[in-house]
């Protein structure tokens, strides 16, 4: 039998205060995504809050990684929303990069390279 290690701040960690968002980070609410979309312009709709959970999901999951893949995360991203254009989709209602900007409004941290400031988003 493969031994488990498990956090024990999660253990110990409050149950997250909304249950629409089961995987948010501890210190984020729905008011502070709101917040920083109006910084950026952004109006949320269900598809925006769709990409958020899915977001906040797919970090919990590699929660115990290292680093966050780009790729990895970009094809789980593109494969989720698929049925309603994958990455096409994603970036025409993340103008700012559908991992960079809804990075951002998840209170997570966008990995490694999903901008540039040079060149501006590139995810």
């Amino acid at each position: 039998m493969l031994h488990v290690s498990t956090d024990i701040n999660k253990l110990i960690a409050e149950p997250a205060t909304n249950p629409d968002f089961p995987h948010a980070p501890l210190d984020w609410t729905r008011e502070e995504g709101k917040r920083i979309a109006r910084e950026e312009g952004l109006e949320l709709t269900n598809d925006h809050w769709d990409v958020i959970r899915a977001l906040q999901h797919y970090y919990a999951q590699h929660a115990d990684d290292t680093v966050i893949n780009l790729r990895d995360l970009h094809d789980a991203l593109d494969e989720c929303f698929h049925e309603k254009g994958g990455l096409k989709f994603l970036y025409t209602i993340f103008p700012g990069g559908p991992i960079a900007q809804s990075c951002r409004i998840a209170g997570l941290k966008a990995p490694f390279m999903a901008s540039d400031r040079s060149f501006g988003s590139v995810a």
